[in-house]
């Protein structure tokens, strides 16, 4: 059904916002557009400084001001009091870099990926319109629409504040929520939703375990990257990280090991018996993104381990939840 493969490229666009997202963090690329959705105010980004103006840094800075001032208004609305206090007497939200060439159009790719994805989902939402109509699915395909939505403003907002840590978190958190519902559209309107797993009580139980442990751990594992951040810019040496980061990579390291005893029980039950191969690849998904953890811990390796280590940990998010929609009880 060509609906259905379609949805499954929108899919496939949303990790790879992921994935874009986690190559501009590890390049320090985040501020490499300082507007939005343009870049310097065009469509297509400089290549050469002599292409801006002398004072872009000031011409920037000032609306950066002014964003930060109307986001901040909005937290005030919300009763973030506190929080809209710490964003705007935070002086690196008001630092302005200097025109990079490479991170300005790592950033700007970024973009473009996020801009296929939420048109794309566009065409889907309307082709549902007119084609299919069904309610459920016209209203699950409009509200993650709107969350794309948001996600790309939210998405300006960690620009204009300059990286602030929990916004960066927040961005996370939206992506996979988006994530999941097109999963479940994806399982829904497809095949998926006529192959079924049969799992007993138990197995089930800790299916939904690793996934709710796996889902926390993403957002644990942010911590820690902007806890490292932070140690870097303090001057800090990858052999002083250990002892300074804190309980959150405790957590973290110790969930990880619990994860690999859940989910290994599971595959070695799942060999003895049903063998499903959705199970067998959601324990080699955790292999590789395990491997990469304790090489980012305790390995000097390059960025790129830090995107497969995300990478690696939003597709085993993905197999886990998609597996969930897939199991059903043991009739025995």
């Amino acid at each position: 059904m060509r609906f259905v493969r379609f949805n499954w490229i929108i899919l496939i666009l949303i990790y790879l916002i992921v994935v874009a997202g986690s190559l501009v963090r590890i390049t320090g690329s985040g501020m490499g557009c300082p507007d939005w959705p343009k870049c310097f105010g065009q469509w297509v980004p400089p290549t050469e400084l002599s292409e801006l103006p002398a004072d872009y840094r000031e011409a920037y800075l000032l609306k950066r001001e002014k964003k930060v001032e109307k986001f901040c208004r909005f937290l005030n609305l919300l009763g973030m009091h506190e929080t809209a206090v710490r964003i705007q007497s935070n002086p690196d939200v008001y630092v302005e870099e200097a025109f990079n060439a490479q991170k300005t159009w790592t950033e700007y790719l970024n973009r473009v990926v996020g801009f296929a994805a939420g048109n794309a989902m566009l065409i889907a939402f309307v082709w549902m319109l007119i084609v299919y109509r069904k309610r459920k699915f016209v209203l699950l395909m409009l509200l993650n629409l709107v969350l794309m939505g948001v996600e790309g403003w939210f998405g300006s907002i960690v620009v204009a504040t300059n990286l602030v840590p929990w916004t960066i978190t927040v961005h996370l958190f939206l992506a996979l929520v988006i994530i999941g519902i097109q999963l479940y559209l994806v399982y829904s309107m497809g095949s998926g939703s006529k192959t079924i797993i049969v799992l007993n009580r138990s197995m089930r139980i800790i299916l939904w375990l690793i996934l709710l442990i796996t889902f926390y751990q993403m957002f644990l594992g942010t911590q820690v990257r902007e806890s490292i951040d932070l140690l870097v810019k303090q001057g800090y040496s990858r052999t002083q990280w250990m002892d300074k980061i804190g309980i959150e990579f405790l957590i973290h390291r110790s969930f990880s090991w619990l994860v690999l005893f859940l989910l290994g029980w599971m595959f070695w039950k799942n060999e003895r018996t049903q063998k499903y191969a959705i199970i067998r690849w959601t324990f080699i998904i955790l292999a590789l993104e395990l491997v990469s953890g304790v090489l980012l811990a305790y390995v000097d390796m390059p960025g790129l381990v830090r995107t497969s280590h995300l990478i690696f940990a939003s597709v085993l998010f993905g197999i886990l939840l998609y597996t969930g929609f897939k199991v059903k009880k043991n009739p025995a």
